[in-house]
């Protein structure tokens, strides 16, 4: 492994680790939906400044129809579902079941892409969901079970992440990462611009909102997409999307630092089997086991 990906790994990480504090700041001020299209938004507009200065705004239209089906799997549809999800859920349990990611990516690539799933993967699988059970289990058994659905948002998100890094894979491969990050949240907000308009606040956004939509357009959007593209371009969708396994770490400790989140043994030990199932489903193991023993 070269050394830019083991540096951008945990910067993205920590960044998208942010985002879910971000979202719990001002999500319920703005609402999912104006979020969300005002977090494309600002990442559109940031976004496409650099692809104009780079001189490759061509590149956007010969790969249009590609772009927006990855913007729509991989920003419109779980982002929604993600500031949805974020009313409810506390952003350490959030980032959490964002872990997933990785282990629904080995599933698509199984049955869109062929690729092989052998046992110590498919006990990976097993790992991971019960760590996803671990975690929901003390809201399954409390009196007051709203968070089920949120929760299970929050996996339908992680599947449409996987849908559209192995989608990346197979039809953008050797398009630069500042193309796909930029057509990726252009296609975005041309969905949600418009369903936007139908969800205004009824009073103006505190200051705090509106910072947070700031960092979140420019950093854990605009900026952590051209890392997580252009990860993808060096390492594939199965490592790249192996940043998910630092992003609980992330989002626990900025919940916890910043908006006095409980974090619970319940919690801890949901998080440990999801991590290593995803680290069995992956092969990240072996990888890490290659590397030390190499060293």
């Amino acid at each position: 492994m070269i050394v830019r990906p083991i540096v951008e790994l945990p910067l993205l990480a920590a960044i998208w680790g942010g985002s879910f504090l971000l979202m719990k700041i001002g999500g319920p001020e703005f609402g999912p939906i104006l979020y969300m299209a005002l977090r494309t938004i600002i990442a559109s507009i940031f976004l496409l400044i650099l692809l104009a200065r780079k001189q490759q705004l061509t590149s956007l239209i010969s790969h249009k129809k590609q772009l927006f089906i990855v913007g729509l799997m991989n920003t419109a549809i779980p982002f929604v579902l993600f500031g949805w999800a974020t009313l409810t859920l506390s952003a350490g349990s959030t980032s959490v079941l964002n872990a997933t990611v990785p282990m629904f990516g080995a599933i698509v690539a199984f049955f869109w892409l062929k690729d092989r799933l052998n046992i110590t993967a498919i006990l990976g699988l097993c790992l991971g969901f019960l760590g996803v059970y671990v975690l929901m289990l003390d809201k399954i058994n409390a009196p007051d079970s709203q968070v089920i659905i949120p929760m299970f948002a929050v996996l339908l998100a992680a599947l449409f992440y996987a849908i559209g890094a192995n989608y990346t894979k197979k039809y953008l491969t050797g398009l630069k990462p500042l193309t796909l990050a930029t057509g990726s949240q252009l296609a975005a907000s041309s969905v949600l611009l418009p369903l936007s308009m139908f969800y205004f606040p009824s009073q103006l956004p505190s200051i705090a909102a509106i910072n947070s939509v700031l960092l979140l357009g420019v950093l854990c959007t605009g900026f952590a997409y051209i890392l997580f593209f252009r990860l993808i371009a060096e390492m594939g969708p199965t490592k790249a999307i192996s940043v998910t396994y630092l992003i609980p770490a992330f989002g626990l400790f900025w919940g916890a630092v910043f908006l006095k989140e409980t974090i619970t043994l319940t919690m801890l030990a949901g998080c440990a089997l999801i991590l290593i199932g995803v680290a069995l489903t992956t092969g990240m193991l072996a990888v890490f086991k290659r590397t030390a023993l190499s060293n």
